[in-house]
């Protein structure tokens, strides 16, 4: 079995960091890199680039809305059309700087409020699969299983991966229990390490309330504004390795 572990990187900006990039781009597969709005900027999205470089890391672009004191975790009303330009206004950045560090941006997975946003609208996914695909119709999409984001990157004949997120609890439906509610964030390692190798054994992970459902995922989500990232991508990469999967980036995985 093959596996991506992939984490939301450079999201700081300035001299500002969320976490130990260096070591974390040492233990994951795929990076999904800010572009400025929610987090990141310039000089941070180039030296993510670079780091991935050079640990042969997937490059990803992370868009989220123009929202840095919420982190981009609010939802804003913005009209579709307004959605559809601030996305590709972080894609474009992105494929921009990559590309002059010789290297390619294979994958986009959107942050918070713009992911739900697009997840809750069929238009709107619509809208967001197609333009994409205009601008590069090889890149994969990052999409959680059965969401409207998936649907509508199939039909816009994008090639997906399904994410696990290991440090965010799940209710009976499959959904995320939402930021702010009692258990929604998985931070002890003993409880990652459980839920790992049963994504990895199975292909199921125990809900919030002991429900056991199906987790149809090739890729596995490590938060890096998780406290204790590091440390938890560390016990996800190991728990790949023990299982005898193969860690593979995003582009090589997805169908």
């Amino acid at each position: 079995m093959r596996i991506d572990l992939n984490s939301d990187m450079g999201e700081g900006f300035g001299p500002y960091r969320l976490c130990d990039d260096e070591a974390m781009m040492k233990l994951i597969s795929s990076a999904n890199i800010a572009c400025g709005f929610h987090g990141g900027d310039p000089d941070t999205m180039a030296r993510m680039v670079r780091l991935a470089k050079q640990n042969g890391v997937g490059i990803g672009a992370h868009p989220g809305l123009p929202d840095r004191a919420g982190f981009g975790r609010r939802e804003l009303p913005f009209q579709a059309d307004e959605l559809r330009q601030q996305m590709l206004y972080q894609l474009g950045a992105l494929i921009a700087i990559a590309r002059c560090e010789g290297v390619n941006v294979g994958h986009i997975s959107f942050h918070a409020a713009m992911g739900n946003m697009v997840n809750r609208d069929p238009a709107l996914a619509e809208m967001m699969m197609n333009a994409i695909s205009m601008v590069d119709p090889e890149l994969v999409v990052f999409v959680t299983p059965e969401s409207e984001i998936e649907r509508a990157a199939k039909r816009a004949k994008l090639k997906t991966l399904a994410l696990f997120l290991a440090d965010r609890a799940y209710d009976a439906k499959g959904s995320l229990v939402a930021r702010g509610l009692p258990g929604a964030l998985v931070k002890d390692e003993v409880s990652v390490r459980a839920r790992v190798r049963r994504f990895l054994t199975d292909g199921t992970v125990e809900a919030i309330d002991g429900t056991i459902i199906p987790m149809a995922a090739r890729s596995i989500l490590v938060h890096s504004d998780t406290p204790g990232s590091l440390e938890l991508a560390g016990v996800v990469r190991s728990e790949i390795i023990n299982s005898g999967a193969t860690l593979t980036n995003a582009s090589e995985l997805a169908s």
